[in-house]
C-alpha cells in the first residue's frame, strides 16, 4: 500500500520519523546524482533490515542474457542494464564495539531525512539507543559533486549523549555487489586489484563482456570536535573489499566525525591502465578543496541550474515541491555534457527498465532540455541517435527489413535492441516516429537547421524507409494499413491500424520528403552526399508519396472520433469510474488477458497524436477525442497525466488540468502507482514541466513565433518560469490579474500572446484578454 509521508516544503523533500516499511521508498525519493553517476539514498552505516542497495555509473552497462520461455526469431540476445557498481558510501559505526544498526536499535527518535534540492545535498539525523544501551546522536550529510563529477563527499557525525564512549568508524569500499534484476544471477564484475595507502583505498574492476574498467576510490579524515585526528587506521582487506578502522575516545556531548571523499573513474574517460593514478588525482583535487569548500561549490553550481530551470509557484506548497522535485531529478540525471549518455526511465534511482534509453527521451525530455539549457545540450540527445543509426538499420534487418530501413530500439544502451517482450520488441514501432518528431521539434524550437543536413536527414530517410516497408496495401480498404502493432497504450497488443502509429508513419514520410526538397534547393553538397550514402531512389520517394497520401485511419461515425485501432468498438466500453477502486491499479490485480480485452488505456495513445500534431486538428476535434478517450484512461503509465494535463488546459478545463498536474508532479512523492521503492519515474518528470509551461502557460512554437495562452489554477497566486528561446532567455510571470514577459536581451523573433504580437522586452496584460 502506498504511504504518503513526505512533508510539504518548497525547497526540500523531508521525512520525519523512522519507519522500516518506508526505507526502500525513501531510498528512491532521496536519491542523488550528478549526471555522471548516481546512487539510491542507502544508509552509510550498516542496515540489516530490508533495503535496496544501488550505485550506478552513467554509460557502464552489462548485456544480461535474455531470459524468455519461447525464443522467437528477431529477439535480442541480451537485455542491456545499468550495473549496480561497487559501493563507496559505506561507513560501519561501532559504539563501544556495538554496531549502529537502525534495524536492531532499542529506540530511534528525532529521525529526519532532508533532500535539499536548492543546494543539492542529502542529510539524515536521528538519536538512537543501541543494543548496549548507549544513546547517540547522529548526523550524516552527503552529496555528489557537480563540479567534480567523479567524486562525492560524506560528513558523518556521532555524539554520545549521556556517557563517554569509544567510537569506531569503518569506511569501506565493497565491490562484491549484485544487481537485483539479474536474469541468471550472473557475475557482472571481475575484480582485478585491491590496494591502499595510509588513508586512501582503491578497487579496480571491470565488467564482463563489455569490459568497462572502473576504479573505485576513497580517502577518509577523522575529526573530534572539528579538530582533525592524526590516527593511523587499521586496514581490513579481501578480494572484493577494503576498509579502514578509526577509533577515538569521545566524552559525552563531544562529536566524533569522519569525512569520506570517494567516487569512480572509468575507462570511458581515462586509460584503463591508469585508473589508480586518475583516482589519486581526483582525491588530491577534492581533498585540497575540503568538504566545506566542495559543499560551497555544490551550492553555487545548483544556484546556477535553478537560475534558469526553476519554476516558482506562489500559494501552493505541494505543487511547488512537486515541480522542483521533478526538475531536480532531471538535472541530477542528465547534464548534457556527454553525447554518449542519455536518460533512463529510472535514472540513477533504481534498476527497473535496465537504465536504458526509451522513446521517452525524444517525446518528453527533449522539450525540457531545449528550453532550460543551451541548444547544444538538446542537440547532444539527437547526436546520440545519429550515432546509433547503423545499429537501427541492423535492428530492422534482423526483422526482415531491407535497403537501409531503420528501426530504432525500444530499449538500448548502444543502439542495439535489448527489449525481450515480443509485443514491444516487434510491435511497439511508434517509437521510430518519436525520433523523427524530436528532430522536427528541435528545429522548430531552436531555429537551428544544421542538424538535418549534417546528420538528421540520414536518420529521417532510414525511418521513412522502415514505414514504407512496414505497411500493407489492403485491397478491401483500397488503403495502406499497418498490421500487428502495439501503440503507446500497452494495454492493447498485436492490434491492426493503431491510429497513432499510422498517423506518425504518414507524418514521418511527409516530413522526410519535405526536408529532402529543402536540401536539394539550399544544401546541394549535403544533398548529393546523402543521396550517394543512402542510395535513395526515385521509386522509393514515389512509393512514400503514394503511401502517405493513402494511409488508412480507423474512424467511428457513431462517436465522430478516430478509433484507437480497428477493433476498439468491439470492447465493452465501460468508463474508468465504473471500476472497483480496490482493483486499482489494474496491472497489479488483473490478468493480462483481462487487461487486453478491456477498453482501458494505460496512457495517451490517440491523444498522444493530438498532442504531437495539435496544429493539424481543430480544438473541437481535440475536445471530442479527449471526452471519448480520457474517461477510459487509467493513467497507469507515468507518461500519462502530463499529456492529459496539457490538453485539459488547452480546452480551458483548468480544474482537471490541475488535478493531472498534481498527479504527474507528485507521482513519486505520493507514490500513486505504489512502486516508488523500485525507483523514481525520471523521464516522465519532464512531462511535469510540460504541464506547467505548455499546459498552464500555453507555450507553443507556430509559424516561427513563440506563442503563449496563459492560464492559472484558482488556488495559485502566481507562477513564474523561464525559457531559453533561440538564445534569448524569456521570464514569464503569470498571476491572477495578468502576466509579464521580460527578456534578457532584444528579442529577434516574434512573441505572441493570445495571437497578438507583444513588446519584445516587457509586457503586462490581463490573462485571457
Amino acid at each position: 500500500m502506498n504511504q504518503v509521508y513526505i512533508t510539504p516544503n518548497e525547497w526540500s523533500v523531508i521525512e520525519e520519523g523512522f519507519n522500516a516499511e518506508r526505507v526502500m521508498s525513501s531510498e528512491s525519493l532521496f536519491s542523488l546524482g550528478n549526471g555522471a553517476m548516481g546512487q539510491r539514498a542507502n544508509f552509510e552505516e550498516n542496515y540489516s533490515g530490508e533495503t535496496f542497495q544501488g550505485s550506478y555509473i552513467g554509460g557502464v552497462y552489462y548485456p544480461d542474457k535474455t531470459r524468455v520461455g519461447w525464443w522467437k526469431n528477431g529477439y535480442p540476445e541480451y537485455f542491456a542494464k545499468v550495473l549496480n557498481a561497487p559501493n563507496w558510501i559505506g561507513i560501519r559505526v561501532l559504539v563501544n564495539n556495538c554496531e549502529l544498526d537502525l534495524n536492531t536499535c532499542q529506540k530511534i527518535s528525532n529521525f529526519k531525512r532532508e533532500l535539499n534540492m536548492k543546494e543539492g545535498w542529502h542529510k539524515r539525523s536521528f538519536q538512537a539507543i543501541l543494543e548496549n544501551g548507549i544513546e547517540v546522536k547522529v548526523e550524516a550529510l552527503r552529496f555528489l559533486s557537480l563540479s567534480h563529477d567523479e567524486a562525492g563527499a560524506i560528513n558523518y557525525q556521532v555524539t554520545p549523549i549521556h556517557q563517554s564512549a569509544e567510537i569506531t568508524f569503518i569506511p569501506y569500499l565493497d565491490a562484491g555487489i549484485k544487481n537485483q534484476d539479474s536474469n541468471w544471477d550472473d557475475q557482472f564484475w571481475e575484480i582485478t586489484n585491491v590496494e591502499n595507502t595510509t588513508n586512501q583505498a582503491f578497487i579496480e574492476s571491470h565488467t564482463l563482456k563489455t569490459l568497462y574498467h572502473v576504479g573505485t576510490f576513497m580517502e577518509s579524515k577523522l575529526f573530534l570536535n572539528n579538530e582533525i585526528q592524526a590516527i593511523q587506521p587499521q586496514v581490513e582487506k579481501s578480494k572484493s573489499h577494503v576498509a579502514f578502522h578509526y577509533s577515538v575516545a569521545v566524552e559525552a556531548g563531544q562529536t566524533a566525525s569522519i569525512q569520506k571523499f570517494a567516487g569512480y573513474v572509468t575507462s570511458l574517460n581515462h586509460d584503463a591502465s591508469q585508473l589508480i593514478d586518475a583516482s589519486k588525482n581526483v582525491l588530491n583535487e577534492v581533498t585540497s578543496i575540503g568538504f566545506e569548500g566542495l559543499l560551497q561549490e555544490q551550492i553555487e553550481a545548483w544556484a546556477n541550474i535553478w537560475e534558469m530551470s526553476d519554476i516558482v509557484i506562489e500559494g501552493d506548497v505541494k505543487a511547488q515541491q512537486g515541480i522542483r522535485f521533478n526538475i531536480f531529478q532531471l538535472n541530477q540525471t542528465y547534464s548534457g555534457k556527454d553525447e554518449r549518455l542519455n536518460i533512463g526511465p529510472k535514472g540513477f534511482t533504481g534498476e527497473k527498465y535496465g537504465g536504458s534509453t526509451y522513446w521517452d527521451t525524444e517525446a518528453y525530455c527533449l522539450p525540457f532540455y531545449m528550453a532550460t539549457k543551451n541548444q547544444e545540450v538538446a542537440k547532444n540527445l539527437l547526436i546520440y541517435r545519429y550515432n546509433h543509426l547503423d545499429k537501427a538499420i541492423e535492428n530492422a534487418e534482423k526483422l526482415g527489413f531491407k535497403n537501409g530501413a531503420a528501426l530504432y530500439p525500444m530499449v538500448t544502451m548502444n543502439g542495439e535492441e535489448s527489449h525481450n517482450e515480443w509485443e514491444i520488441t516487434f510491435e511497439e514501432i511508434h517509437r521510430n516516429g518519436a525520433i523523427a518528431f524530436a528532430i522536427f521539434n528541435y528545429h522548430r524550437f531552436t531555429g537551428d537547421y544544421s542538424y538535418i543536413p549534417e546528420m538528421g536527414m540520414e536518420v529521417l530517410i532510414g525511418i521513412a524507409r522502415f514505414w514504407q516497408q512496414r505497411v500493407n496495401y489492403s485491397e478491401d480498404k483500397k488503403k495502406y494499413v499497418m498490421l500487428g502493432v502495439t501503440g503507446p497504450n500497452e494495454y492493447e497488443n498485436n492490434v491492426n491500424n493503431n491510429w497513432y502509429t499510422n498517423y506518425i508513419a504518414k507524418w514521418c514520410m511527409e516530413y522526410m520528403l519535405e526536408n529532402l526538397a529543402i536540401l536539394a534547393k539550399d544544401f546541394a553538397s549535403d544533398y548529393k552526399r546523402i543521396l550517394k550514402k543512402t542510395k535513395l531512389k526515385d521509386e522509393e520517394i514515389e512509393a512514400m508519396k503514394e503511401i502517405s497520401a493513402n494511409m488508412y485511419f480507423p474512424y467511428s461515425e457513431k462517436y465522430d472520433v478516430y478509433l484507437q485501432q480497428d477493433g476498439f468498438l468491439d470492447k465493452d466500453i465501460a468508463t474508468v469510474d465504473q471500476l472497483n477502486q480496490e482493483e486499482r491499479p489494474i496491472n497489479q490485480f488483473w490478468s493480462w488477458d483481462r487487461i487486453l480485452r478491456s477498453p482501458y488505456i494505460k496512457q495517451a495513445d490517440t491523444l498522444q497524436g493530438f498532442y504531437f500534431f495539435e496544429d493539424q486538428f481543430s480544438k473541437e476535434e481535440l475536445e471530442k477525442h479527449f471526452d471519448f478517450y480520457e474517461p477510459l484512461t487509467v493513467h497507469e503509465s507515468s507518461l500519462s497525466p502530463c499529456v492529459h494535463s496539457v490538453q485539459a488546459a488547452k480546452l480551458g478545463r483548468m480544474e482537471q488540468a490541475y488535478e493531472f498536474y498534481l498527479r504527474t508532479s507528485r507521482l513519486d512523492l505520493d507514490d500513486y502507482n505504489r512502486e516508488v521503492d523500485e525507483g523514481c519515474h525520471i523521464t516522465s518528470m519532464a512531462g511535469t514541466w510540460m504541464s506547467i509551461v505548455e499546459g498552464f502557460g500555453g507555450m507553443r512554437v507556430k509559424d516561427n513565433a513563440l506563442h503563449f495562452e496563459p492560464q492559472i489554477p484558482e488556488n495559485w497566486k502566481s507562477y513564474t518560469f523561464k525559457v531559453n528561446f533561440r538564445n534569448t532567455v524569456l521570464s514569464i510571470q503569470i498571476t491572477q490579474d495578468g502576466f509579464e514577459i521580460s527578456a534578457d536581451k532584444e528579442v529577434k523573433e516574434s512573441i505572441k500572446v493570445f495571437g497578438k504580437e507583444i513588446s519584445p522586452v516587457i509586457t503586462t496584460q490581463k490573462v485571457n484578454s
